[in-house]
This record gives C-alpha cells, structure tokens and sequence, in this order.
C-alpha cells in the first residue's frame, strides 16, 4: 500500500509537471503566432498595423514588437520553472534561509550569466543598438541580426574603413560585453569621420597655388557636411560645455621622390565615405589637366 501510494504521487508529480510545460508551450506557440502576423484589421486582413504606420516609424514599431515578445516568452518560461521546481520540492518551509542561499549561490555561480543579462536591458536603452545595426563589438564589425537576452548574433560585414563585404560568418557575443567592454555602434545619427586623400604633383609650377586650388575645391564640395557636423558638434559641446571643433578641411604639403604630395583631410558622413572620394578625385582630376588660367569646375 506505501509503495502504491507513493507511486500514485510520482505519477500525480509527473502528470502535473507535463501539463505545466504542455500549458507553456502552446502559451509560446499561440504568442509567436500572434506577432508573426501582427494586429490584422478585421476590414482587410492583407493589411497590419505596421503597414499604416509613417515610414519612420515602422522599424521602432517592428523593434518594440520583438522585444516585447521577448520579455513575454522569457516570462512563461521563467514562470513554468517556477511552478515545476514547487511541484517537484513542495512548498519550503524556511524561506528565508532558501532565498539567501540561492541568492549568493545565484551570484557566484552565475555571474556572467546576470551580467549578459542587464546587459540586454543596456543594449535596449536609448544608446543601445538594434537589429540591422552597423556595430563592431571587441574589434568584429557587423550587423546585428539578433538581440537575445543572453547574446547578440552579428552577421560578419569586415571593417566600416575597409571594404566591407561580408563573409558569412555569424559571431555570437554574450551581452556582458555591455557592461564589461565596449562598443561602436555606426548606424546611428551624426556618424562623421575624418577621410583623407593624396594627391602627387610634380615639382614644377606653382605647387602652393595648386593645393590652394584643391582645398578650394575640396571645400566647395564638402561645405553642406561641414556645416551639418558642425552644427551637431556644437550642439554637443554646449550640452556638455566641452570646447567646439572646426569641421573645415585642412591641407598639407609633403616632399616626396616623385615631386610633392598633397594631403587634403575632410570631414565627411560615414556612409557616404566613398561615394565623396570618387566625387574629389574626379573634381581634381579635372582641376589638373584644366590649364592654369582656367576658372575651378564648378560640380
């Protein structure tokens, strides 16, 4: 009769911890199904609420979905372990003597663990980063293709200075690199950078008036991102009552074995770092074989 009885409450136990993770996975099911279509008008089903949405504001809308998908699964999973682990032990009687102990067994033990995940929340905050992101965490650049509440997965793009073509390869970080580390993140407003081109020219003729002539073009060409930047930089500085910086393009002479090599630096938006390289070198090109007393281009 003991044994009978004890075998009744193992199978009670077992029936009961079945229907928790039987009850947890259609929770999970029905949830993903909901925001895999997410908020279908009864009028036309073809058509959610991210599609009525400005353009701007899409992407936050599709953003905070996720998220808040996220937080709900975690919730359900983190709720049915709760309910398996009573099932399982009963209810403790000491629970304060309980909760302590797992609270410094927690802390120690999992450590990395709590700090990938506050980490997550960081990542979520105002100055975080998002799926689709051009980011470059402990000297990998990439883009974000997934942020978990342990981990962030980039699809691996090469540096932002480099070529950047991807090569495929996904890399997995923890996200205690938000609290313990660093990050770059190159996707978001006001990312300017300070490009620089070389230019030889030879020896004879009037070089000085040359680079003259290349810093005038050079900085015709660039004026509206210099104006831009200038403007974010200064409004920056008096937030912070740092000291303002000069967004001007600067130019430089150097001697070399082929005659004098003109540097010229200028600031320019990250993303279209290239495509104003390609402009100045044709704009200079041009400006070469123009003969001296002719007027600079205007492009």
């Amino acid at each position: 009769m003991r044994r009978a009885s004890v075998l009744h409450l193992l199978l009670i136990s077992l029936a009961e911890i079945l229907a928790v993770l039987f009850a947890a996975a259609l929770a999970i099911a029905a949830l993903r199904r909901v925001f895999h279509r997410p908020f279908s008008s009864s009028s036309n089903p073809d058509t959610n609420l991210a599609a009525t949405l400005p353009t701007n504001q899409a992407p936050q809308f599709g953003r905070r979905m996720q998220q808040t998908r996220v937080m709900i699964i975690f919730a359900i999973q983190l709720l049915a372990g709760a309910i398996i682990l009573l099932v399982v032990f009963g209810v403790p009687n000491q629970i304060s003597t309980i909760i302590g102990l797992a609270t410094a067994g927690i802390t120690v033990v999992l450590r990395d663990f709590i700090v990938g995940f506050i980490g997550w929340f960081v990542l979520m905050g105002k100055n975080g980063i998002h799926v689709g992101d051009w980011v470059e965490i402990n000297g990998v650049s990439g883009e974000v293709i997934e942020i978990g509440l342990l981990k962030t997965v980039l699809l691996e793009l090469g540096n932002r200075s480099d070529t950047g073509h991807p090569t495929g390869r996904q890399v997995a970080f923890s996200n205690s690199f938000a609290m313990d580390g660093h990050y770059f993140n190159f996707s978001t407003d006001g990312q300017w950078l300070w490009d620089e081109l070389e230019v030889t020219v030879p020896a004879a003729g009037d070089p000085y008036q040359l680079a003259e002539e290349i810093r005038t073009l050079v900085e015709k060409e660039t004026a509206a991102d210099a104006a831009q930047a200038a403007q974010e930089w200064q409004r920056v500085t008096n937030r912070y009552g740092a000291r303002s910086f000069a967004a001007q393009p600067a130019v430089n002479l150097r001697p070399t074995a082929a005659g004098l090599e003109v540097v010229v630096r200028y600031i320019t938006h990250a993303q279209q770092r290239y495509e104003m390289k390609s402009k100045l070198f044709r704009a200079i090109v041009d400006l070469q074989h123009k003969p001296a007393s002719a007027e600079i281009p205007a492009t």
